[in-house]
């Protein structure tokens, strides 16, 4: 199965996506905003775009990044050679800074918009790494319009600012899945117990499992980080969830 390559209008300029939908079928589907991690919109992403839409659900997966530039523009290094990688990294640094949450909650209601044009609502959204972060933001933002969030060794959910996402636990209506990586010191023991302690008192229906042994980056084929187990996993817990809040 083969995707498209699409753009999407934003206040900011032009986000440029992958688009999947299901296989060989008709009509209306549910749809589901995948959020990247920060290496970006390359093959590994477009695979698991792929794989959920063939499912039955239309699947966009927006460069949330393409401030810093089109994904096609950007080569991408060996991200299991450290020399190439960290550089690499270093230099898409600035554009994540710049995603702040006001940009992130305006650029998540074009990627809606555009979800919405080619599927049915409501949506859900499943992030990885920082689109864990990414993603909680757009569901507190429009709850009315994402019926689900999962979130996979996603980072920074929980920090000592005044505007940490679990601080808006409380305006989530989605149902939650949270995958955490082990050993993750971008979502500590204590960050996890703090965040599930938010969704506790905001009577947030979740689940929240630590992949034992399983690194940040767990689902990156195209990183040592990668865990074929926990990957799989993954998916299972992914399907699950969309099967009860979304169908196919």
């Amino acid at each position: 199965m083969k995707g498209e390559a699409v753009d999407i209008s934003t206040q900011d300029g032009v986000a440029d996506a992958y688009l999947s939908r299901p296989p060989g079928q008709d009509g209306s589907h549910p749809g589901v905003l995948l959020i990247m991690d920060a290496f970006g919109l390359r093959p590994r992403i477009e695979e698991m775009v792929d794989r959920i839409a063939a499912r039955g659900f239309v699947v966009l997966a927006p460069n949330v990044l393409y401030r810093a530039g089109r994904a096609s523009n950007i080569e991408m290094p060996d991200l299991e050679d450290p020399a190439q990688r960290d550089p690499f990294f270093a230099r898409l640094r600035p554009a994540m800074a710049e995603l702040t949450p006001e940009r992130i909650v305006s650029d998540g209601a074009a990627y809606l918009d555009y979800l919405g044009e080619v599927a049915s609502p409501p949506v859900a959204i499943t992030g990885y790494c920082m689109g864990g972060r990414v993603g909680w933001r757009i569901a507190a933002a429009y709850p009315e319009r994402v019926a689900a969030f999962a979130a996979f060794h996603a980072g920074g959910l929980v920090s000592d600012d005044e505007d940490s996402p679990h601080l808006s636990a409380g305006a989530i209506s989605a149902e939650l899945y949270l995958g955490h990586a082990d050993n993750d010191q971008s979502m500590t023991p204590e960050h996890v117990a703090a965040l599930e302690q938010a969704l506790e008192e905001a009577e947030v229906r979740y689940r929240s499992e630590l992949y034992e042994g399983a690194a940040h980056g767990y689902t990156m084929s195209d990183t040592a980080a990668y865990d074929e187990a926990a990957a799989e996993r993954h998916f299972t817990e992914l399907f699950a969830l969309l099967n009860r809040t979304i169908g196919a």
